[in-house]
């Protein structure tokens, strides 16, 4: 017998379809437009090939603000993970004060991020800022607007003070998760602290870990409001990261053609990397039968 199959639902999807369309599709291939052509103005195009990609490919500023950006991703993913992972053990589990540390922890990530650099920009001031006059107290020689050193600190102790509560969040979830029969089964077997951990904490939580890696990377790789807000980029171009660039390349030098290629090659990094984790998460999940 024949069923009758009803699409009037794709009706609903419409609406958010259009909104795509114009919001996404059509910026993202006016910007495939401009990486192929040139132009001298008056909306007057020509074919220029993939002539702006080979620029970007063997320019020294493009590899420079890439290695800065690999730099800053892999620092930021090397303390948060485990930071995260530790305060998440060290919760409590049940009880007003689980939900008082639940509620502590989600407070930084409901800070908008132009306003979590204004206040790291205030904090870390010498004058008036309270880590700054400290530091200056205290005879330490700390300037983030000068030293390129004190920059990368003030950005990473920022990022790190913004976004771990994301990971332990993410690791908390999994942790209660888990059935007290593994815990009471350890206890039976008098496994240590650390073989808990090993064995049991960490597979359980293995996918909600890569999901915070994931995001963690995305978030540390794409970033840009907080580093702009807080040194634009200085002292010099220390804290030039990709997104930086590419808005100066943009808007500050208006050269259209090279931003455009340089735009698609960091947004196809980042889905690159976002389909490698969700492969090994998808084939995590068949090795657990899930």
């Amino acid at each position: 017998m024949d069923k009758t199959v009803n699409n009037k639902a794709w009706f609903l999807v419409l609406p958010v379809l259009v909104v795509v369309a114009f919001s996404a599709i059509i910026p993202l291939m006016t910007v495939v437009n401009y990486s192929v052509n040139d132009t001298f103005g008056d909306n007057q195009f020509f074919w220029n090939g993939l002539a702006w990609f080979e620029e970007m490919v063997t320019s020294d500023r493009l590899h420079a603000a890439l290695g800065r950006q690999i730099l800053f991703s892999g620092i930021i993913l090397a303390i948060e993970v485990p930071l995260g992972i530790y305060i998440a053990l060290n919760m409590p589990k049940k009880g007003a004060w689980a939900s008082l540390c639940l509620v502590l922890m989600s407070l930084p990530l409901l800070i908008p991020f132009n306003v979590v650099g204004t206040i790291w920009q205030i904090f870390g001031r010498v004058d008036i800022g309270l880590l700054g006059h400290t530091l200056a107290l205290a005879g330490i020689d700390y300037n983030y607007t000068n030293d390129a050193l004190d920059a990368w600190v003030t950005i990473i102790v920022m990022d790190v003070w913004h976004w771990t509560s994301l990971i332990a969040l993410l690791c908390y979830a999994g942790l209660q998760s888990i059935p007290q029969a593994y815990y009471q089964a350890a206890r039976v077997d008098q496994a240590s602290r650390w073989g808990v951990f090993r064995y049991i904490e960490l597979p359980k939580m293995a996918g909600v870990l890569l999901i915070a890696v994931l995001l963690r990377f995305m978030d540390s790789f794409m970033i840009y409001t907080e580093p702009f807000v807080l040194t634009g980029g200085g002292p010099g171009n220390s804290t030039t990261f990709l997104s930086i660039d590419l808005v100066k390349m943009a808007i500050g030098q208006f050269d259209l053609g090279p931003a455009a290629a340089f735009s698609i090659m960091y947004f196809l990094v980042i889905l690159l990397v976002s389909w490698v984790f969700y492969t090994v998460m998808t084939n995590l999940d068949k090795a657990e039968g899930r």
